[in-house]
Parts: C-alpha cells; sequence; structure tokens
C-alpha cells in the first residue's frame, strides 16, 4: 500500500532534482543539460538576481504576502472547527460544513470570476451599492491599496471549510472521558475548550504552522497569476510569478532556476527553524 506513494515522489519529487544543475550552468537547450557549459562563476546567475532591480519588491511582496496568509488564516480555520464541534444540530452543521469547505474544490479561476462579479469597477456588485450609495466606484481588483486584502480574504474564503475538516478530525480524536470529567467538576463549556478541546489539537496546529512556515516563499502562484495585473505589479509580483515570466517566456531557465533554488533553500531553513520551535513548545514533530 505504500509503494504508490513512495513512487510518486521519486518520480515526481526526486528525480527531477536532477535540474536544479541548470542553475549552475548556461542552459541551452540544443545541448541540453549535461552539454551545457558551465557558468563562469558557478554562483553568476544568483548574483545577477541579486543585483536586479526587481530583488528587494519580490522579496519584499512574496514575505509579506506570505505572512498576511499566515497571519490571518491561521486562526479562522481553528474557530470554524470549535463552532462547529460545539453546535449540537445536526443538519445545520452539515449544511455549514459542505457549504464551508465548497470552495476548496473550485479553481482560482472560477474564484477570479466570483470575485470579479462582486468587486469588478464596473459591474461589481459591491461598486454598484457604493455608486447607488452615492460615492465614486473603488477599483478593489486593480488598486495597489486593495489587491493584498483581496487576496488574503479569497485565500481564507477558499481554505476555511477545508481546514476546520483538519482540527474537527483531531477534535474527535481526542478521549471523550476528559469532558464527562470536567462537566462533572462543573466546567463550562468554554472553560473545556481552552483547558481540554485546544491542548488536544495542540499537535496538529503546530504541524499544519510547520507545513504553511515550509512554504512561506511560494505565497500562492496560482491565485496571483489568475488575480494579478499589470497596475499591481508593485504590490503583487512574487518570486514564482518572476521565474514564470523569465523561464518560461523569456527562455532564461538558468536565472529562473537559480531563484527558484534560492527560495527552496528558504524554505528548508524556515522548516528546520520553525521545528526547533516547536520542540520548545513540547511539539516534537520529527
Amino acid at each position: 500500500m505504500l509503494l504508490p506513494g513512495v513512487l510518486y515522489y521519486i518520480i515526481f519529487k526526486y528525480v527531477p532534482m536532477y535540474g536544479v544543475v541548470i542553475a549552475f550552468k548556461d542552459f541551452n537547450m540544443l545541448e541540453g543539460v549535461m552539454g551545457s557549459s558551465w557558468a563562469d562563476p558557478w554562483y553568476r546567475h544568483f548574483e545577477t538576481f541579486y543585483h536586479s532591480p526587481y530583488f528587494g519588491q519580490l522579496l519584499t511582496n512574496t514575505v509579506l504576502i506570505s505572512v498576511y496568509k499566515l497571519a490571518f488564516g491561521t486562526i479562522p480555520p481553528i474557530l470554524m472547527a470549535l463552532l462547529l464541534n460545539e453546535c449540537r444540530v445536526r443538519w445545520f452543521k452539515s449544511m455549514v460544513q459542505t457549504l464551508t469547505y465548497m470552495p476548496h474544490f473550485l479553481s482560482w479561476v472560477i474564484i477570479y470570476g466570483i470575485l470579479l462579479a462582486l468587486f469588478g469597477q464596473s459591474s461589481g456588485l459591491f461598486n454598484r451599492w457604493i455608486v447607488e450609495a452615492g460615492g465614486s466606484s473603488i477599483p478593489f481588483l486593480t488598486s495597489t491599496d486593495y489587491f493584498r486584502s483581496l487576496l488574503v480574504g479569497s485565500e481564507i474564503w477558499q481554505n476555511l471549510g477545508w481546514g476546520a475538516i483538519i482540527y474537527l478530525a483531531a477534535i474527535a480524536g481526542i478521549d471523550p472521558t476528559l469532558y464527562e470529567a470536567a462537566r462533572v467538576d462543573g466546567a463550562s463549556r468554554m472553560r473545556m475548550i481552552w483547558h481540554i478541546t485546544l491542548p488536544g489539537i495542540r499537535s496538529v496546529i503546530v504541524l499544519l504552522f510547520i507545513l504553511k512556515l515550509g512554504q512561506m516563499m511560494d505565497a500562492g502562484f496560482d491565485q496571483i497569476y489568475i488575480l494579478y495585473n499589470i497596475q499591481v505589479y508593485p504590490v503583487a509580483d512574487i518570486l514564482d510569478t518572476w521565474v514564470f515570466r523569465t523561464g518560461l517566456q523569456q527562455l532564461n531557465f538558468s536565472l529562473a532556476s537559480a531563484v527558484g533554488l534560492f527560495k527552496s533553500a528558504i524554505g528548508l531553513i524556515l522548516v528546520v527553524l520553525s521545528n526547533q520551535l516547536a520542540k520548545k513548545w513540547g511539539e516534537n514533530i520529527w
């Protein structure tokens, strides 16, 4: 049963790591990976990116968007799971759970259509209300003031229900006798949540936090590539979108690979550091 999963990671995750060597070469598609000459010096592509005028902006946007998503997107799924766990009306609980996790299965293209219908400057629902109330329409999707908020908000909305399912599964694994003992002692629901439920799912919270921290340098390529436009490049252009344009559109594969390797190295460092922090909290992940 384990073999298909192991083969998947070997074929699609570990074997492609061979391509990292392109970051240290002047890659030529006609000569291939092995036939292409080595860069002189070997770190030339990394140096080129570091001295480019885009380095500071790309790194800042990537880190800020990821931090916003991590800061504002961690608590809502936990709160949703706690609320659903405390709900005693089964049909209402099932309905809310279904409605909240359905957006997880929508592509960002569909979500962009929803955002356009709601926040579009000319025909968006909210701008219609603003204009009818005597105000001026707001360019939510093309304004540098609102774009990051839309990114974070749509990310939270899409993953709220799915994250709640994970935490609900962790809550289901808590020993029910703990709650029975707390009721006998006269503990309120809030006390049981604070002293039993939250400590019971602490390891899951820490694990998901570490996984998200390791993906901090990703910032969500699919979402940003679908939603952004040239008017919001100053606040939306991240490492992955720049790598996409540089590698596939400009065919500068060596520079794009160097930036990708740089991003992966930072992600690895963040995962190791977050695991060390988790150990100090008493949660030994590995």
